[in-house]
């Protein structure tokens, strides 16, 4: 156990942190503190000491230059049963400081908001990470504190142990602080790995030579995609997405339903209509919007495939009402995501108490994220995020679509974007009514979607097609014809590209080319 007797305080987070400074001011605590952080602390009414009284050096270079000296380092690292180190501090007016309270320069938000080279680079805190890395090397001897969420907990133990620390407690503050500097150097050196220094004659680099990645743990998770692999969920440290959705209700989540809850959120967020998705094994099984709300979107999307339906995941893009949450309850799913429910809809799906309700902080689009990450036997696989819509169409056949015929030519291919390839889509009046999806063949894929609409009772004749990459033969063209499908849309880019487009005016379809594809392993 070791006394808690000097502190000093610097924080960039400001949260709890004139209550955890009285609660240590409480224990006896003498605190030493900087520029806005000493200010906060003493407008509060608590006795503090600034840093430049102590260290007799003032704060200097718009602040870049405040805790780096010797009576603050030494007072960090110096190791109190040592008795070189401790006749060395006497005679050197270095006093000890027995807690670090850091937190540092938010450069993650920084970046996130948008920022330039050099507001960048100012973020970049030195002094922060230089006191917190001493302090955990030191931690037999010093509590480092990074993290405010951690500050109740120290205080009971304060409470507890009048005025000390176990080993325990700064043990695991001390692994704390290097999983917080690992990540921040991490972001530092990804983000300068991606950003020309000299804007003006070279192009936005995509990729740094050295990607370092940082996650911290959500949760254990029961187990993998099967029973005999182990698995856990990690999170960005930054806001937004899955690792900040609030559960309401319902078993754990497993790994799957975490993959299955992704593509829900990143497909329903794909629309601005009320939307609805349901997907099963990180396939969508049926999506539709509709003006008239979700609960119309749910039941278009719901009678694409029924089947396929049970035991799936549904994803929202407008709050969950309690008529919604009633004709939920009709079948077996496995978890549901939106971005808001009424309490009389969470009252509804208590009913089911093993259902998943989950509540998404944001749309899939605004999650942070740079990259897609794939690993590879030794080494992983980045690319830039699809987000590419098909802004730029070309009709390519004599007859063009009507307006009716290109709204839901864009919505498929919105679809098409989150089908595993070989994907194909059929859609109709803002609705899937049939997907072929993971074929090794393309054809296969389209054959399978009609035979899904057709098992659904959903009319093919009048619908439109979306591919997700190009047709390599007409035949896929023959075979929409032949089920009276109208108007398809695809990238285009095939050697039997003339012959194709031949094959589409013979039949009298429309036919738009994208200019890119939606690949999908």
């Amino acid at each position: 156990m070791k006394r808690i007797k000097r502190a000093i305080i610097s924080v960039t987070d400001k949260t709890g942190i004139v209550e955890f400074a009285k609660e240590l001011a409480s224990s006896g605590v003498e605190i030493i503190s900087t520029g806005g952080t000493a200010e906060l602390i003493k407008n509060a009414g608590i006795s503090v000491i600034p840093i430049s009284s102590y260290t007799g050096f003032p704060e200097m270079l718009d602040g870049r230059l405040k805790t780096l000296h010797p009576k603050i380092h030494g007072g960090i690292l110096g190791i109190r049963e040592n008795q070189t180190h401790r006749q060395e501090m006497e005679a050197n007016g270095i006093l000890p400081i027995d807690m670090v309270v850091v937190n540092l320069y938010a450069f993650e938000n920084t970046i996130a908001k948008g920022c330039t080279l050099d507001e960048a680079i100012e973020n970049i805190d030195i002094g922060g990470p230089t006191m917190i890395r001493a302090a955990a090397k030191n931690h037999n001897d010093v509590a480092v504190v990074v993290d405010p969420a951690d500050y109740a907990a120290i205080t009971d133990e304060l409470k507890e142990k009048k005025g000390m620390l176990s080993r325990h407690t700064r043990f695991n503050l001390a692994r704390k602080v290097f999983q917080t500097t690992a990540r921040y150097d991490a972001a530092i050196s990804n983000y300068l790995g991606t950003v020309p220094d000299m804007p003006e004659i070279e192009d936005k680099k995509k990729f740094p030579d050295t990607f370092t990645v940082q996650y911290e743990k959500v949760q254990d998770l029961r187990y993998g995609e099967n029973p005999h692999q182990a698995a856990a969920f990690y999170r960005t440290r930054a806001k937004g997405g899955l690792g900040d959705a609030k559960k309401h209700q319902g078993k754990e989540l497993s790994y799957n339903n975490i993959l299955d809850l992704n593509a829900a959120l990143h497909l329903v967020s794909e629309f601005h209509d009320p939307a609805a998705v349901i997907v099963k094994h990180n396939n969508p099984c049926g999506t539709a919007v509709s003006k008239n709300g979700i609960l119309s979107a749910y039941e278009r999307a719901y009678a694409c495939d029924k089947t396929s339906a049970f035991g799936g995941i549904v994803g929202f893009n407008r709050k969950v009402t309690k008529e919604m949450a009633e004709v939920l309850n009709r079948i077996f799913l496995e978890a549901v995501i939106a971005p808001g429910y009424d309490k009389e809809a969470l009252d509804v799906l208590s009913a089911k108490k093993n259902l998943r309700v989950l509540e998404s902080s944001e749309k899939a689009d605004d999650c942070p994220s740079d990259f897609d990450i794939k690993r590879v036997c030794g080494g992983v696989l980045l690319q830039t995020l699809d987000k590419e819509s098909a802004a730029d169409l070309k009709t390519v056949t004599k007859r063009g679509p009507v307006d009716a015929e290109l709204e839901d030519l864009l919505f498929a291919w919105s679809v098409c974007k989150h089908v595993k390839s070989n994907a194909i889509i059929l859609a109709s009046n803002g609705r899937t009514i049939g997907i072929g999806a993971g074929q090794m063949s393309r054809i296969d894929s389209t054959r399978i979607a009609v035979i899904k609409a057709r098992d659904a009772g959903l009319d093919v004749k009048g619908s439109v097609l979306a591919s997700d990459a190009f047709f390599p033969f007409r035949d896929n063209v023959d075979m929409a014809a032949e089920h009276g499908i109208t108007a398809i849309i695809q990238p285009g880019g095939s050697i039997k590209d003339e012959e194709v487009i031949k094959a589409a005016d013979e039949h009298g379809i429309a036919m738009v080319f994208t200019g890119i594809r939606h690949f999908r392993h």
